[in-house]
């Protein structure tokens, strides 16, 4: 190589698959795609978390009705739109099964496999994941996704560890279409008393 050369170095990029996303042991620092991956011009207008379970039904968290959540660390900036922080308080975690529902508009194109995968940690360490497929989509149109976690059993020493740990529990959420990834949400949550 001539002296004033650079030499060129092929940089390595790993291709962001579902398998790839199930493989991760501890919450993301940054963001796994761009804002304008999102080609379908698919758009979250509403989301709602209930519990499920008997004799304790009740809407714990509407967006669209004006249930606000935190607002995100400073240093999130423009990616401020695909981060929440949620303030549930001690409650949820004596809640074993929660429905969420997820109201979005679609683009000019047909969506297939659509499939979101959702991963839960606690201070570096994964709780649970959850994997839902909506398997079509009609171009533009406006949608309502359903789905219904189970919990995982939490012992009393994970609860407290919880409860004293706001916002170290965090959440990946990865949105595919055909097993390409178009959307990366991030979330912190704080189960301390409000």
């Amino acid at each position: 190589m001539a002296e004033g050369e650079v030499e060129h170095v092929e940089q390595e990029y790993v291709q962001i698959t579902p398998d790839y996303v199930n493989m991760f042991t501890g919450p993301t620092t940054g963001f796994l795609c761009t804002l304008d991956s999102n080609v379908y011009q698919l758009q979250f207008l509403d989301f709602k978390i209930r519990s499920l379970d008997e004799g304790n039904e009740k809407m714990l968290f509407d967006l669209g009705a004006g249930s606000m959540p935190s607002p995100p660390p400073p240093d999130i900036g423009e990616d401020a739109c695909r981060f929440i922080r949620y303030h549930f308080g001690p409650e949820l975690l004596e809640i074993n099964t929660i429905g969420t529902t997820l109201e979005f508009v679609n683009g000019p194109y047909e969506v297939h496999q659509f499939r979101m995968i959702e991963r839960h940690y606690f201070r570096d360490q994964l709780i649970t994941s959850y994997d839902f497929t909506m398997p079509f989509v009609m171009p533009n149109s406006r949608n309502t996704w359903e789905m219904i976690y189970t919990k995982p059993l939490l012992s009393e020493e994970w609860k407290e560890a919880l409860r004293s740990a706001p916002w170290e529990a965090r959440s990946d959420s990865f949105y595919f279409v055909q097993d390409q990834l178009i959307m990366h949400n991030r979330a912190e949550y704080n189960y301390s008393p409000f």
